[in-house]
């Protein structure tokens, strides 16, 4: 059995993300250099073959999905998996969440101008955003970061994939950057932008609620474009 043959494999059944060495382990004479070749010439295959899907490098794994152009063909079959339409609302917090984070609710609502409960209860349930601390102001507010599930919803590497922070409105580049380095020009995405959800519901924005117990939500079974 060819290294190609067995990560091509392996790829097929998973439903997420793997890294090179997770796929080493599928045969002891795998290594993560033999999967990194293993996985160019499965790019290149494809590609000269002009198949219909491809390998993608999601987040610092890889996987193969169907190519963004056959999205409008495979929408016509409830069969095939989704992955999720985020609203306008949600789209807005997470980008103000991803370039500014950590940030309390209150801090996310000020720079909003409405209430963002509604919104950050959904982001934290489709696994986007989770609580990464907690401030030390009054009350010691939840700190909200994003995940590494939402990096790869956008086909992102790490946070330095996001856009430059001077191309974006002024909104977000007040008070504070990314603590990390942004590299020159634009993400490409690997993914297909999915259409809007249903509007969030924003309520007015309110007091910071007491300091409660709070544990980081449980990893699921996530939900991806569609495999091959």
């Amino acid at each position: 059995m060819r290294p190609t043959q067995i990560v091509e494999a392996t790829l097929f059944a998973s439903q997420s993300p793997l890294t090179p060495s997770e796929l080493a382990r599928a045969d002891g004479s795998l290594t993560p250099e033999i999967v990194e070749r293993s996985l160019g010439e499965l790019r290149e295959e494809y590609e000269k073959e002009d198949r219909a899907f491809q390998v993608y490098n999601l987040g610092d794994g890889y996987q193969i999905l169907t190519r963004p152009e056959y999205a409008p063909y495979l929408e016509r079959f409830d069969s095939v998996p989704r992955t999720l339409g985020l609203s306008a609302a949600a789209l807005e917090t997470l980008a103000i969440i991803a370039y500014r984070q950590p940030m309390s609710r209150v801090d996310i609502e000020e720079i909003r101008g409405v209430g963002s409960t509604t919104v950050l209860h959904t982001l934290q349930e489709w696994e986007m955003i989770d609580v990464v601390g907690r401030g030390e102001g009054l009350g010691r507010p939840l700190l909200y970061g994003t995940t590494r599930r939402m990096l790869d919803h956008f086909g992102l590497r790490d946070l330095a994939d996001l856009p430059r922070l001077e191309d974006l409105p002024v909104t977000l580049q007040a008070e504070r950057t990314l603590e990390v380095p942004l590299e020159e020009g634009p993400v490409e995405a690997e993914r297909p932008v999915e259409a809007e959800g249903p509007a969030e519901v924003e309520e007015p924005a309110e007091a910071e609620e007491p300091a409660e117990a709070e544990e980081p939500a449980q990893a699921r079974p996530d939900a991806q474009p569609a495999t091959v």
